[in-house]
């Protein structure tokens, strides 16, 4: 099912419309989406490098939108949409268990590294914000900074190396992303403990 998903999205790439695309698979990603908006933004930049700062301002703002709609399915609709959502992705557990053990710090760092990294997946960390009760105004300002650095970086490199950043990204995208959360992950963990 994933791959038939990642090979739809490339597909919708290469269409004239691909920008409402983007913005819409970005804003769908925050709260439900399987496939993050990644797969379409970079060949997009690729094809369109001229683009670049035009796509990622369409990503970053659908991709905020988009986790506004989560953080209000946790806060207001948790029962009736958030819990299916999670369990039709394997991802109760991983959320009952956040759910669990969460202050506002927390859900602070999980939207930063969720919103660089995907770790946990974004979807995930906006319906606990919700749920949580996490301001709602300090989640917009989190989700703004750690979607639109992720978005505005991706176009600065591939704007600025082109192909060959691409197979660099698509080849050690999941060992950045690990590496960028777990230094992350150290620094909030050195915070708490040095307060």
């Amino acid at each position: 099912m994933l791959r038939n998903l990642y090979a739809w999205t490339m597909a919708l790439a290469a269409r004239k419309a691909a920008a409402w695309w983007l913005a819409i698979i970005a804003f769908v990603e925050s709260s439900f989406f399987l496939v993050p908006a990644d797969v379409l933004f970079v060949p997009m930049v690729l094809a369109r490098p001229r683009r670049a700062y035009f796509y990622a301002t369409i990503a970053t703002i659908a991709s905020v939108l988009g986790g506004i709609l989560g953080w209000t399915i946790g806060h207001y609709a948790f029962e009736a949409i958030a819990r299916p959502v999670l369990v039709f992705y394997g991802k109760l557990e991983t959320f009952e268990g956040l759910a669990q053990s969460v202050d506002w710090k927390t859900i602070l760092i999980l939207l930063v590294t969720s919103g660089l990294a995907h770790l946990p997946p974004i979807k995930v960390v906006t319906i606990l914000s919700g749920v949580a009760n996490f301001n709602l105004g300090l989640f917009i300002l989190s989700a703004i900074i750690a979607r639109g650095g992720r978005f505005f970086a991706l176009a600065w490199l591939l704007n600025t190396y082109g192909e060959e950043m691409r197979h660099f990204i698509e080849k050690r995208l999941s060992l950045i992303s690990a590496i960028v959360a777990g230094a992350l992950i150290v620094i909030y963990g050195a915070y708490v403990l040095l307060h």
